[in-house]
């Protein structure tokens, strides 16, 4: 089998390496990722400049573009055979909720399911990122579940893993996205130059956090495994919207 590995936070993330040495021993392992971070990149994909493929001192390949770009050059560019997953990840830093639609991390596994692919973004919940090694443990399962039973058509699967040791962990949840309040204000400061200058504020606090959502999975020191789609349509909305065009009643 042979995985195909990238990720936002850049090729020298500690997270990628660990995912990588884990998974190399019970597959064939190829990572193409961003030269730097490109955290909240979303599925961006770089239109007006070529890209360049580099490789690094410990065989990582590296593109100076988006995890959208690495994964598209890869799979349609680069490699020879279609790799068996595309897997994104190891983020520092939770993608629940509304994380989805910003995350690279998200966005690079969704670019493997678009070219028909399964992926898997997988992302270590905390703020000591302590246990990579536990979310890489949680990643390889998913691996070997995989190679054993395949499915008949690929999932984009996202995977939030608690910052806890692999043996404390409470067990494997099939959750639905949660969501966030409204993000905070941006913060206005001043640099050295004195230019005004703008920091995109945090994200919000769970608004809904309820049973069966990727938030209560893991405040519950469980693993939440969410299922994603591509298709954005709001079906409910469709007669009201006809009916709104031909000034009827909404």
């Amino acid at each position: 089998m042979m995985l195909m590995l990238s990720n936002d936070d850049g090729y020298f993330s500690p997270g990628l390496a660990c995912l990588t040495e884990v998974l190399s021993a019970v597959a064939e392992v190829i990572v193409v990722a961003p030269e730097r971070d490109r955290s909240g990149a979303s599925n961006s994909l770089t239109l007006d400049r070529p890209l360049n493929l580099r490789r690094a001192a410990n065989g990582f390949y590296y593109v100076n573009g988006t995890p959208t770009d690495c994964v598209h050059l890869a799979v349609t560019g680069m490699l020879d055979t279609q790799p068996d997953m595309v897997i994104s990840g190891i983020n520092a830093g939770a993608n629940m909720g509304d994380d989805t639609i910003y995350s690279g991390t998200v966005a690079a596994a969704t670019e493997g399911f678009l070219l028909g692919i399964p992926a898997i973004a997988v992302s270590l919940v905390g703020r000591k990122w302590a246990h990579y090694d536990t979310a890489a443990r949680v990643v390889k399962d998913l691996v070997l579940q995989f190679e054993k039973n395949t499915h008949v058509h690929p999932w984009l699967l996202n995977v939030n893993v608690p910052d806890i040791p692999y043996e404390q962990l409470k067990g494997r949840e099939v959750t639905r996205l949660g969501k966030r309040h409204k993000a905070e204000p941006v913060v206005k400061s001043i640099n050295p130059h004195g230019e005004t200058v703008f920091w995109v504020g945090a994200a919000g606090k769970e608004q809904d956090a309820g049973t069966g959502t990727d938030f209560n999975a893991i405040a519950r020191q469980c693993v939440s495994i969410t299922p994603l789609q591509i298709d954005l349509t709001q079906y409910s909305q469709l007669d009201a919207v006809r009916n709104w065009l031909i000034g009827g009643v909404t």
